[in-house]
This record gives structure tokens, sequence and C-alpha cells, in this order.
């Protein structure tokens, strides 16, 4: 057999699995064999501030890889593995560090943290939205990687003098992780990372100097641009393997997701639930414009193609879960959740609207916070909960309404993966509000799974796309019910409403 470590570096943990590739009498032809996981500490030192130590992560991926190791060896001596390692990331947390030292000048400004909100407003109303929608597909938000490096180079002492000398570099999770793994020999990121910072021209497929000059980022600090299936080095994990083995398939997250989803074809969708959540679908080869509150993005890029996306980003879905169970201790865990939520019919009339770090797509304020509406006397833990849950289906409904209605079609179907397809009751909730089939996959972590399919083109295990279908194993379809939704949509729409009318007077 083959193997291939998938790392699943998200923002809440880092995630290694196992994968068996082979024909072998008695075995699958791909199999999940073992998996390891490992959470890293948030940091919130402001309001509107989220950080991650970059060394932590590291730390905890060459440790996952270990427990990994272990695994393997149990089965068959590691010399004899065909092992190849893929990774798959949280996309736009960047980092800064110095080339020489290989430190981290600060903590990893987080996808969530709005530090640049200063900047993309002043960009905004300069006028330079047009340009970056153009050449970038995105908005000018503090969301994306760039106003958190520029605020790095001008906010810690030294940095941009240093960054000038050609003494920094930078990178999304995922070229982190490669220049470690590779002890600096290689700094890099794949197409979807890269078109995820503000900086990377979406049809010219390179770090556009314009963009670059726009935020101050010198282009010395920018890590070597390849397709998702390629090799990008060699690594033996701080010498635990005895030979190096191929780092080979990288994509951001949400891009794994599609892969792993099998969504190859033009006007394929889906929907990864996780800390945010992303609603991506696959456009084809050709750049086009995003429907309003919606980005273009690369999809992924293999077999000698680029294929794009339109997508929409909610920053708060699984983390309202998590901010429930770990801050306000409402439950043990977000899997208690569902339970107590199922014991009423409805939230009644209870709103979450989870801006945490401001509001994603479709409407991109990033200066509101969260609010919660429709509080009574007869609120209980439980109706809390439903409508946590509730929000998470909401938004998706947000995203999925604006794509479907810019394009005037509709979706046969959405393709679900992430930890909170396990409640019942949301994936149900989702459904209905789509009015569309929601299918959830055998493998729930299908980012890892895609970042696997990359490493296997990588490594030629399989030579097109058709070979990799089969993979796709669908464990249970949610139909749309009969139940009127319309009244929970309008309250929600209300209460959004309400809280960016707030913000304006």
């Amino acid at each position: 057999m083959r193997y291939i470590i998938a790392i699943d570096q998200s923002t809440s943990a880092t995630k290694a699995m196992l994968f068996g590739v082979g024909a072998d009498a008695g075995v699958s032809p791909f199999q999940l064999l073992a998996r390891a996981d490992k959470e890293h500490r948030q940091y919130y030192p402001q309001e509107g501030w989220v950080e991650h130590d970059a060394e932590e992560i590291y730390q905890n991926t060459v440790e996952v890889i270990r427990r990994l190791h272990s695994h393997a060896e149990q089965e068959s001596p590691i010399s004899n593995l065909q092992l190849s390692i893929s990774i798959t990331n949280q996309r736009e947390t960047a980092v800064v560090w110095n080339r020489h030292t290989g430190r981290p000048i600060a903590k990893a400004v987080v996808w969530q943290d709005t530090r640049g909100r200063d900047l993309c407003t002043r960009l905004q109303a300069e006028g330079y939205g047009p340009l970056v929608m153009e050449r970038a597909g995105l908005l000018i938000d503090p969301n994306f990687s760039a106003s958190g490096v520029t605020w790095l180079l001008d906010n810690i002492p030294d940095a941009r003098e240093a960054a000038e000398r050609g003494d920094l570099l930078m990178g999304t999770i995922d070229t982190w992780l490669i220049w470690k793994l590779t002890n600096g020999k290689v700094h890099a990121t794949d197409t979807t990372n890269a078109s995820r910072t503000m900086l990377f021209n979406i049809h010219t497929m390179e770090w556009d100097d314009d963009l670059l000059r726009l935020f101050r980022i010198p282009r010395t600090m920018m890590p070597q641009v390849l397709p998702c299936d390629a090799v990008y080095g060699e690594t033996t994990v701080e010498g635990l393997f005895p030979e190096p083995i191929k780092i080979a398939g990288v994509l951001g997250d949400s891009h794994g997701a599609l892969v792993g989803q099998m969504c190859f074809a033009e006007g394929m969708g889906k929907v990864t639930y996780g800390t945010g959540s992303s609603v991506m679908v696959n456009i084809g080869t050709t750049p086009l414009p995003a429907p309003k509150g919606l980005v273009t993005s690369v999809a992924f890029s293999a077999m000698g193609n680029h294929y794009y996306g339109y997508e929409g980003n909610i920053y708060s879905t699984g983390a309202t879960l998590k901010w429930l169970a770990d801050q306000m201790k409402m439950v043990a865990h977000p899997r208690d959740m569902e339970a107590e939520a199922r014991s009423v019919e409805s939230s009644g009339g209870v709103y979450i609207v989870p801006a945490f770090s401001g509001l994603g797509a479709p409407w991109w304020k990033s200066d509101v916070r969260g609010a919660v509406f429709g509080l009574t006397f007869a609120t209980t833990r439980a109706h809390f909960l439903r409508a946590a849950l509730e929000s998470i289906a909401l938004q998706i409904k947000d995203l999925v309404d604006a794509m479907t209605h810019a394009t005037g079609t509709t979706l046969k179907e959405i393709a679900a993966d992430g930890g909170p397809t396990k409640n019942q009751l949301l994936m149900q909730l989702q459904a209905d509000l789509l009015q569309t089939p929601v299918v959830c996959t055998e493998v729930e972590d299908a980012s890892a799974l895609g970042a696997a399919i990359m490493c296997g083109f990588a490594t030629g295990l399989w030579k097109s796309f058709e070979e990799v279908n089969p993979l796709r194993k669908v464990t249970q379809v949610f139909a749309p019910g009969n139940d009127n939704h319309e009244a929970l949509y309008a309250g929600w729409l209300r209460a959004v409403q309400q809280l960016t009318t707030n913000l304006t007077n």
C-alpha cells in the first residue's frame, strides 16, 4: 500500500489523518486508517484581535505526525511504507518571520482578526475597491491576509526596516509549515491560499506589483506559488523518518473540501461547517466577476488547469457553538447541544447574530459585534441553544440565496462536511431552510481528503478526476421537510437589519 498523512491545520486544532491507498487482498483501495488531533491556544489580546502562536502550531503538527507514525509502526515497519505528507490549512491567517532566525516577529494574525479594519476602510474610501476586486477577486476586508501583514510591519519595532532589507518572509499557515518542515529550504504556497491574500492576481496567477505597493509589502517577502498538485519539498519531520519523504498536495481548507466532495465540474458546490463556514461553487476555468457580497477565488489548480469558484465566508458558525461551551458554560461540549435544542419546537423568537468578529458575506460588516434579539422571561437555555444552531443554518442560507439569485440557478444538492455535520438537527434545519437536499459523506473531514487527493495527483497515484470520484461515499441525505421556515428567515433578516442599522445610527 501507499500511505498519505494529510495535515488539516484548522483554526482551532491541528489534525493528521493517515490514509492507505492500495488494492491488497482484503484491503479497501482507499481508507482512513488513523487520526490524531491537538488543539492550540486562541489569543484575544484586544477587542477584535485574534492571534495564534505559529511555533505552537508547528510543534503540534510534528506531534500529531509522530502519533500517526507510531500507529503505522505497529502495522508495518515505517521504512517499508511509501509515505507522503499533504497539507490543508486555515486560510488568510498570516505569519511573518525572520528568514535568518526562523522566528516569527509576532503571533500570527488570524483570519478572524479585525485590526486591519482602519487600513481597509481608508483604501475603500480612496476608491481602490474596484482594483482589488478586478485583480484579486476579493473585497477589501481585514478577513484577508494583506492588511494584517501591513499592520505587523507598521507596528512591530524595526519590522518594516527588516522587511525592506529582505530579512522577513510572510506566508499563510501552509507556507509556514512547509518552511519549517523543510528546514527553511522551501518558501512556497499554493494558488488557493495565495488567492486569499488580496495580493495575488487571479488572472495572471502571480503576485501583483500594484497590490503589493498598495499594501506596502515588499515582494521579497512573498513565497513561490505552485499548483495544488505539486511536490513542494521533502522532510524528515525533525528526524522522525530515516529518509526524507515528500510534501505533496497543498490547498486551503475550504478548497480542500470542494475537492474532497468531488466538485470537479462547473456548477457543483459544497458547504464546510467549521470554526467559520464556507460556501463554494465551482464556476469553471474562467475567473468570472462575483455576485455582490461574494468573491471569486482560485477553487483549485490541478491537472494543468486552474479552476475558479464563487465563495462566501461566514466568520462564526462552529465557533459560536464552542463559545457557548467553553466561555458561556451552557454545555460541556458542542456535541451536547442537540438533545436539549430538540426539547423545544422552536427558538421562541430568539435570534443570535454571532458577529463576534463582524459579519462576513454577504453583509461584510466588519465593525458590528454580536447580539441576541427576542429574549423574554419565557426564554430557556434550550431556546438559546436552538437559536445558536439556527444562526448557522440561517447564515448559510444568506450565501446560497445570494449565489442562486445572481446566477438564476438552483442547486440540486449541497455537499456538507465538517464536525457540525454530526448534528442531525442542524443538518435538517439546513435542508428545510434551503429546500435543498443536504448530502453528508463518509469522510467527515473532506478538507483532509481533498489534500490527500492532490497528493495522489502529485505523486502519480491517480491520473484523472474520474479515478477519484468513487472515493466520495454518501452516508446520509437530509431531505427538505414540508415545514414553512419563511417566518424564521424573515425574523433573521430583521435581526441583522436592526443590528446594522443601530451601527449606522
